[in-house]
């Protein structure tokens, strides 16, 4: 079973990627996937030198996380330029990632899985990760470095919570959920895509 799980930033989807890790699901992470594309000697940074120039490459060889992302949230070309580079090789790696595991549950953590308008065809579920967007400017703005106008960007440049849902098979509300029901919510979805037990209240 091949599922795609996705939610907006703040969400939890981390936390739930990591309780469907406990229960025995292999985790393709497709932000560490793309944050390795990006290091010094990444694969993907001899074409993101070319399309954008030297002054988006740190002194290391590594993106420049913060200039890029000033660019392509002020630039809708830029972005959807560094995407042509990234996107492909994101995908290569992922799905090369998935065809190496045994586990029978492989869970594609994908935050832009609905904007992206690719994955779906390449998973069998899509898992939501939902909760209001005061919630997620909560947990967010607790982050370092995150301020509200940096947060309300982001916000806007994702899927609407509706566009989410729509494509969701399933859904785990986290909105002042404890923890532990959020564990054990998680646990019982991967009990049945076939991976772990049931878990107990």
């Amino acid at each position: 079973m091949r599922v795609g799980l996705t939610g907006g930033i703040g969400s939890g989807k981390s936390t739930v990627a990591g309780f469907l890790r406990e229960a025995g699901a292999a985790i393709v992470d497709t932000d560490a996937i793309s944050r390795g594309l990006t290091l010094p000697g990444g694969a993907a940074m001899p074409a993101i030198q070319q399309a954008f120039g030297a002054d988006y490459v740190a002194t290391d060889g590594a993106l420049d996380r913060e200039r890029m992302r000033v660019l392509v949230f002020s630039d809708a070309a830029a972005k959807r330029r560094l995407e042509a580079i990234l996107h492909p090789l994101i995908t290569a790696e992922a799905l090369s990632q998935a065809d190496a595991v045994t586990s029978v549950l492989v869970v594609f953590d994908v935050p832009l899985l609905v904007e992206s308008g690719r994955w779906r065809a390449r998973v069998s579920r899509v898992l939501v990760i939902d909760c209001s967007a005061e919630t997620q400017m909560k947990r967010v703005l607790q982050r370092p470095g995150w301020a509200r106008e940096r947060v309300e960007g982001a916000l806007a440049a994702q899927a609407t919570r509706q566009a989410r849902r729509a494509a969701a098979d399933a859904v785990l509300l986290n909105d002042g959920l404890p923890l532990v029901t959020l564990r054990n919510e998680a646990m019982n979805l991967a009990a049945r895509w076939g991976c772990g037990t049931i878990a107990t209240p």
